[in-house]
């Protein structure tokens, strides 16, 4: 299996078939062979039945797994479920909206294949990104807020411009490796995966994309700024 393409769902029944269909598209455009692996992290709706659907009617050179959470774990949990049973020599998760796209990770792929790196990230404030449809000036002050609150509590690398861009992909064993000892549910995973690859001495390395804001986000700042702070605290905890 080359790629193993990971998508966290939570009440994108509106969205998934579209999802799964552009990503498979991309995996025969490239001769790739892949699978792709929906996980519905507890949605209320129908985003589990569609992606089954959608799932029957990929090429034949795609294999598609869909699971379910009967509960809302968060979105760290849906991914580290996925990446727990991948096959693919690279593993790669992108976010529900096809904000970036798929072909777009082939730079990150060439940077792992070339020696340069073992995980590679999108940036959505690379110097080569174009953004088609920026962030409201909200999100974007939250963003910068976040990124001084996550510099001060730990100990990221300073190359790295954008940790929380959904659409990564990295060397399929370390994957595994990694996403293994993940104990961060929420949206702090991509944080302590960053921090657990720096202790285990892995490189990373950051790729320009083309992004697009999808309006229709589950993430709320406001809301989440308390479980943010909490899961920050547990992951610096844990990797003392």
């Amino acid at each position: 299996m080359d790629i193993s393409i990971v998508i966290p769902a939570f009440e994108e029944a509106k969205k998934i078939a579209h999802d799964m269909q552009v990503a498979a598209q991309f995996l025969q455009d490239y001769n790739f062979a892949g699978e792709i692996i929906v996980v519905d992290d507890g949605s209320s709706d129908t985003t589990t039945n569609i992606a089954r659907q959608a799932g029957d009617q990929l090429g034949a050179n795609v294999t598609s797994y869909i699971l379910r959470s009967e509960q809302n774990c968060g979105k760290g949990n849906a991914v580290k479920r996925g990446v727990n049973i991948s096959t693919g020599d690279y593993v790669m998760f992108a976010d529900c909206g096809c904000c970036v796209p798929y072909e777009n990770v082939l730079d990150g792929l060439e940077l792992i294949k070339n020696n340069h790196c073992e995980i590679a990230h999108g940036s959505r404030v690379h110097a080569k990104t174009k953004i088609t449809n920026p962030q409201t000036l909200y999100r974007r002050l939250c963003s910068v807020m976040f990124r001084f609150i996550v510099s001060r509590l730990t100990k990221i690398p300073g190359h790295l411009t954008d940790t929380q861009c959904g659409f990564k992909v990295y060397k399929g064993s370390v994957a595994r490796e990694l996403y293994a000892d993940c104990i961060t549910e929420g949206f702090m995973f991509d944080i302590e995966i960053i921090l657990r690859a720096q202790k285990a001495g892995y490189r990373i390395k950051e790729f320009p994309i083309t992004w697009t804001c999808d309006r229709d986000t589950r993430l709320h700042p406001a809301k989440t700024i308390g479980p943010v702070l909490k899961e920050l605290k547990k992951i610096k905890k844990s990797l003392n």
